[in-house]
């Protein structure tokens, strides 16, 4: 099976079209190489995706014959994605909750010391 349906099969990615365009853009890697949409895989492929800036990891346990429902995915792959990428993803949400936009003025003291507050948690 191409890679690109296998993504899709497994629920990675919302269409087809989106899982191509990911592997034209060198996120998704087989085996520790970038590969185009075309790429077969096959069991036992060690199959590595960036999405949401998260590197998913993967090792390819057997081909499902069509999409998959959401509980069914685990029977077709081994996930290996350490718990650090998420915890990272965590990190990248809230500095997303306090980024100010270009001209919304200086902040408030209330913003100053929620802002102080995340720096304290970081350092301890």
């Amino acid at each position: 099976m191409r890679i690109d349906k296998y993504l899709w099969c497994l629920r990675y990615f919302k269409t087809r079209n989106i899982a191509s365009t990911a592997c034209k853009k060198g996120h998704v890697k087989v085996n520790n190489l970038v590969v185009k949409p075309s790429r077969e895989v096959y069991p036992t492929d060690k199959v590595t995706v960036r999405k949401n800036q998260v590197n998913y990891s993967f090792t390819i346990l057997d081909i499902p014959e069509n999409r998959l429902g959401a509980k069914l995915v685990d029977i077709y792959r081994v996930d290996t994605t350490p718990k650090s990428e998420f915890e990272a993803q965590e990190l990248l949400k809230y500095s997303k909750d306090y980024y100010r936009k270009k001209g919304t003025g200086r902040p408030t003291k209330k913003d100053r010391r929620d802002i102080d507050d995340i720096y304290r948690d970081n350092e301890l």
